[in-house]
C-alpha cells in the first residue's frame, strides 16, 4: 500500500485568486447577504459583474446564495441562483435562459484527483442549459452538462450528463422518465 503524505499538498488555485476571492467574500457578505431573498436584484447583478460575471439583466440571484468565483458564472436571461445555493465555480458554471437552481442545490466544478498521493486539484465546467430545473437540495458534479428542459429531482446526485427533457432523480441520479410539458 502506497504512503500518502499531504503536507506537501500546494494549492494550485493561486495568491491572487485568493486576493480576489477574499474581496468578493467581503463585498456580497456585506453589500448582497443582509438584503431580504430576491431583494434588490439588480444592485446584486451590479455586484456579480463588477467581479466579472456574465449575467443577464433579467437573471437573479438570491442573498443567501453563495458564488465562489464570479468571473467564472455565466446566467443566461431568466435563470435563477435560488435561496442557500452554493456555486462552487472554481470552474466556469453556466447557466442557459429560463434556468432554475432551487434551494440548498450545490454546483461542485472542482475535486481532488485521488489516483494522486497529493490529490491535486481538477477542475471541470457545469453547464445547465435553456428551460433545465435543479431541485432542492441536488448535488451537480464537476463536467456535467443538464440537457435542456431537464430535471433534477430533490436531493439528487448528479455525476453523469442528463439527456435533454429526462427527469433524473436519487443517488446516482438515474432516469425516471422523459418530461412532457402540458399544453396550455
Amino acid at each position: 500500500m502506497e504512503k500518502i503524505d499531504l503536507s506537501k499538498y500546494h494549492n494550485t488555485l493561486g495568491r491572487k485568486h485568493q486576493w480576489v476571492r477574499l474581496a468578493w467574500s467581503i463585498v456580497w457578505g456585506c453589500l448582497a447577504r443582509p438584503l431580504p431573498r430576491s431583494m434588490g436584484s439588480g444592485w446584486k447583478r451590479m455586484l456579480l459583474r463588477l467581479f466579472g460575471a456574465k449575467i443577464d439583466s433579467t437573471a437573479v440571484v438570491y442573498s443567501s446564495a453563495k458564488v465562489y468565483y464570479p468571473k467564472n458564472l455565466v446566467m443566461g436571461r431568466y435563470s435563477c441562483l435560488a435561496s442557500n445555493v452554493d456555486c462552487y465555480n472554481v470552474a466556469s458554471v453556466i447557466l442557459g435562459d429560463n434556468v432554475t437552481v432551487s434551494q440548498g442545490a450545490f454546483l461542485c466544478t472542482a475535486s481532488h484527483d485521488v489516483t494522486e498521493p497529493l490529490h491535486p486539484l481538477i477542475t471541470a465546467p457545469i453547464v445547465i442549459e435553456d428551460a433545465a430545473w435543479v431541485a432542492a437540495d441536488a448535488f451537480v458534479s464537476m463536467g456535467v452538462t443538464i440537457g435542456e428542459g431537464a430535471v433534477v429531482g430533490a436531493r439528487a446526485c448528479v455525476f453523469k450528463d442528463v439527456e435533454r427533457w429526462a427527469i433524473v432523480g436519487g443517488n446516482p441520479a438515474k432516469f425516471i422518465k422523459k418530461r412532457e410539458l402540458k399544453n396550455e
